[in-house]
């Protein structure tokens, strides 16, 4: 028999409508998911998603506030005030979603800024507090994610909201980014229903989203750049959103992993001792137990943990057995993963597939003069762990 052709293309969006539904929260809970990060200065085109979908990516964690606005600020217009989406930059955002659904990659939307907190790099390397101490930011940011839910809740591409990167309400406060747990507790129990309280801030946020979008995951990082060690591990209890992914950030001991070791007379190694402290895998499993530990303690499943980023300088000597022992243990625990950086176009300190050697004056000479310059990348030693495992994935 056949039917009219608008009901045929109804149907057809009907069932990509289902089809996308079913992706959300199930893409997570069926097994871990091997992701990158890309947080290009050009906006990722469809030839970049191919090639890491080739690879075995299955998802990626994107940022776009390196990304030429249209206004101040990528998306959000004005950091120091938000009044709506950009209708240029939001078309921007949806190519690139289209790109990336086209290859068959998942996108997890991850902002650097939010009303009154604008990136440090698009701030002259300051840091911007304001969101900490001034709940009107608050409501600023919920807007931002209300109108964003309401324009991409439908888009095929997008697994997860992940609400603010890195966020870091404690910072000026008197509590030390290496605090004890009970100090951490303390400090939370003073500031808690304050401009810091960084859970009450995602309820509120979430409440926004789920106002327009009641299925799309959202992903919260923990405080403190998204610690593992404390940035979860003080919250009293969970969200109470069911379909919320935890997530956390892995660059410890960053004596080591950080871009300038390798530039020392003397570098620290990996594993071996850094700073006083011995780092190998038994040192990287107790740094990410905090966060696992808090989420078995709330009998969060370990299909919502996520270890949304994690990587050392490419040059940082040792810095392949420690892609292989992060990622042991967070397989270990069964989480999903986001390795950073992919490819990225800004700087090359984390591209693996580069290995640990300098790159020829031509490519920084085409950097100065913005010129494109088109590097050698190979499956080398730093990026074969992850390479090993994303070829179980590949199409």
């Amino acid at each position: 028999m056949a039917f009219p052709l608008r009901l045929c293309l109804a149907g057809a969006l009907l069932a990509a409508n289902l089809a996308h539904a079913a992706d959300l929260i199930t893409f997570w809970d069926a097994r871990p998911r091997h992701g990158v990060n890309i947080m290009n200065r050009q906006v990722p085109d469809a030839a970049l998603y191919r090639a890491a979908r080739t690879q075995g990516v299955e998802w990626v964690r994107l940022a776009y506030d390196k990304w030429q606005p249209a206004q101040r600020d990528f998306l959000i217009g004005n950091a120091d005030r938000y009044q709506g989406l950009v209708a240029a930059d939001l078309a921007t955002l949806r190519a690139t979603l289209d790109a990336a659904h086209a290859a068959g990659i998942k996108v997890v939307i991850a902002p650097l800024s939010l009303p009154g907190m604008r990136w440090r790099q698009n701030n002259d390397n300051r840091f911007d507090g304001r969101l900490w101490q001034d709940k009107r930011y608050w409501q600023q940011s919920a807007d931002f994610w209300r109108d964003l839910a309401q324009q991409l809740k439908d888009h095929p591409a997008v697994a997860a909201y992940n609400l603010v990167n890195e966020p870091a309400p404690e910072k000026g406060s008197d509590v030390a980014e290496d605090a004890s747990l009970p100090a951490l507790q303390a400090w939370y129990r003073r500031e808690q229903g304050g401009a810091r309280d960084l859970p009450a801030f995602y309820r509120q946020l979430t409440a926004a989203i789920r106002s327009v979008d009641a299925k799309t995951p959202i992903m919260l990082d923990g405080s403190w750049y998204a610690s593992a060690r404390g940035g979860l591990a003080y919250w009293p209890q969970p969200s109470a959103d069911s379909r919320t992914l935890y997530a956390y950030h892995m660059y410890e001991p960053y004596a080591w992993s950080n871009p300038k070791n390798h530039k020392q007379a003397t570098p620290w190694r990996y594993p071996g001792v850094v700073a006083g402290q011995r780092w190998d895998k038994d040192a990287v499993a107790a740094w990410l137990a905090p966060a696992h530990d808090w989420a078995r303690a709330h009998r969060i499943p370990a299909s919502r943990m996520v270890a949304a980023e994690f990587g050392c300088h490419r040059r940082s000597p040792g810095c392949a057995a420690y892609l292989e022992d992060v990622l042991q243990v967070v397989e270990g625990q069964g989480a999903h993963w986001a390795v950073y950086a992919w490819r990225e176009d800004a700087y090359d300190g984390y591209d693996y597939e580069l290995g640990d050697k300098a790159l020829p004056w031509q490519y920084w000479q085409a950097q100065e003069q913005g010129k494109p310059y088109e590097l050698k990348r190979a499956n080398t030693v730093q990026w074969q762990p992850v390479a090993r495992r994303l070829a179980a994935t590949r199409p």
